[in-house]
């Protein structure tokens, strides 16, 4: 087997491809999880809103039972 002589260049190289390779995964990652955390903002805005409009409806009743005292 014939051996290649690597020069610090080739070498750079490898190496950047390395980490180039490496923080494409990274991002991809990041972006899976910035799609699950918006999801899951979502549903607890959304949860968020229909407790506040139940409590406002039970406030609106209280305020109507303690006016017509």
């Amino acid at each position: 087997m014939k051996k290649k002589n690597v020069t610090i260049d080739d070498l750079a190289i490898m190496i950047n491809k390395g980490f180039d390779d490496v923080t494409k995964e990274m991002r991809s990652g990041f972006q899976q999880n910035d799609r699950r955390f918006d999801k899951i903002e979502s549903l607890m805005l959304v949860e968020h809103r229909t407790r506040i409009e139940r409590l406002e409806k039970k406030v609106e009743r209280l305020e109507g039972l303690l006016a017509a005292r």
